[in-house]
């Protein structure tokens, strides 16, 4: 998938006969997991090359869509994803943008849609697909939600040009405000994709998995209640442990698109202080913060660190 290019005018059209005005319930109006974003079965997503894209790259984000969470998904919709596509086009810090979204649930306290996930796509077809994500609120009291099922199904379940023609990583970004999760039981990799395991795979397993084709990082949401009321600092040393300087802070969830652009920015080997600059007032400060401690890992003469 991935034909089409991303087009301002386009979006401001379905912005206007999809969006505006409506409330979050209009806008994600599914009341139940819909078929074409079910992982279960699915063989592969894949990322391809098109006469529109030639170079394509693919980056997922793969939201939490618990209770706590739907002021992020509900900012997606609105602004989110329009400022993702148009500032990558616009920025270029990489070519074509294949963009798939994934719904996040917690497959570990029986929600019936722990995990949803569109195609990747490079035109509107991906804003008329992350609006039929099932916003089924659940969650529980475990302290995290399945993020591990985005890399499980990313690194065994997609196929992406970029990295298989040209040797360069996608990008995964998921977001939520808990805590690491756990490994996943076969049962429950099976219950959500399908896939019959001879055995659990830990966090680790599946962490290498994903970052085989793609650059993985998590950010930590500071105004999710989780991470809000008395569990900021566990969640900030557990994925710190985890995933170094990939492990992102949003101060505020209306900037992600902006830190997520910023972060491939950064990776892609542009210098920290003309990123945090090129942001206009608020964004900057929030981009900073995001950034701050994090490492270039592909500018040639060596690393920049903030």
């Amino acid at each position: 998938m991935g034909s089409g290019r991303w087009s301002p005018r386009d979006w401001d059209t379905y912005d206007t006969t999809h969006i505006k005005g409506k409330s979050t319930a209009k806008i994600y109006s599914k009341t139940t997991l819909v078929d074409e974003l079910n992982p279960h079965g699915v063989a592969i997503r894949e990322s391809r090359d098109s006469d529109d894209n030639p170079n394509s790259n693919a980056i997922i984000v793969a939201l939490d869509v618990t209770g706590s969470m739907h002021n992020v998904i509900d900012s997606m919709a609105r602004k989110g994803l329009a400022t993702l596509a148009t500032e990558i086009h616009d920025r270029k810090p990489v070519q074509d943008p294949h963009i798939m979204y994934m719904g996040i649930g917690d497959v570990e306290v029986g929600d019936k849609a722990p995990l949803q996930v569109t195609q990747f796509e490079a035109d509107m077809r991906i804003a008329e697909q992350l609006t039929k994500i099932y916003l089924e609120g659940g969650g529980g009291g475990n302290g995290w939600e399945s993020y591990n099922l985005a890399w499980y199904f990313a690194g065994m379940h997609t196929s992406i040009d970029c990295f298989e023609k040209r040797g360069k990583k996608g990008y995964l970004f998921t977001v939520g405000d808990e805590e690491v999760p756990r490994g996943l039981s076969r049962e429950h990799i099976e219950t959500v994709c399908g896939d019959k395991l001879q055995a659990d795979l830990s966090l680790d397993d599946m962490l290498d998995m994903a970052t085989k084709m793609y650059h993985v990082y998590h950010i930590m949401v500071e105004e999710g209640s989780h991470f809000k009321y008395g569990r900021g600092d566990a969640t900030i040393k557990g994925w710190t442990n985890l995933l170094g300087q990939r492990a992102i802070k949003l101060s505020d969830h209306t900037k992600l698109s902006e830190v997520i652009v910023s972060t491939i920015q950064l990776n892609e080997g542009m210098e920290p202080d003309a990123i945090i600059d090129s942001w206009d007032g608020s964004t900057s400060i929030v981009v900073k913060r995001a950034i701050d401690g994090m490492v270039t890992a592909e500018k040639s003469g060596g690393i920049v660190t903030l």
